[in-house]
């Protein structure tokens, strides 16, 4: 199981994030919002979770079997809609290489099996206790 640790203090909205494994990041909200947008908004750590997993999902097949995958280039839009309590992630994928129709194909096949794509499409159940 992963773990993540979010600490906030006092400002408005900087919290720190860090992994088990000791990596940091910043989250805070954008200066229209309170915040000092000093690290990506929770939407955009979202977003960029469903990105980094598609690339890097996407990389190791192409590595795998050896295909002239020079690139991957992908865009994700997060567009929260509250009125009908309904979000929706937007995925734009280029591949750039010497690649056939078939392996193009496949790629983007293998890009919806990411392990956050999974994630995201499947029922998700948070279980939240007071420490």
């Amino acid at each position: 199981m992963k773990t993540i640790q979010a600490q906030i203090g006092t400002d408005h909205y900087s919290t720190q994030l860090r992994t088990e494994s000791g990596n940091n990041i910043i989250a805070d909200e954008p200066a229209t919002s309170g915040g000092t947008d000093a690290g990506f908004s929770p939407e955009e750590l979202l977003a960029s979770s469903l990105g980094a997993c598609t690339c890097i999902t996407v990389r190791m097949y192409a590595d795998r079997k050896g295909w002239p995958l020079e690139k991957i280039e992908v865009k994700v839009t997060f567009d929260r809609k509250n009125d009908i309590n309904e979000t929706l992630l937007h995925r734009d994928i280029t591949f750039h290489g010497e690649l056939t129709e078939e392996q193009t194909n496949r790629l983007l096949l293998i890009a919806n099996k990411c392990p956050i794509h999974e994630t995201l499409t499947h029922p998700i159940h948070i279980n939240t206790k007071l420490t």
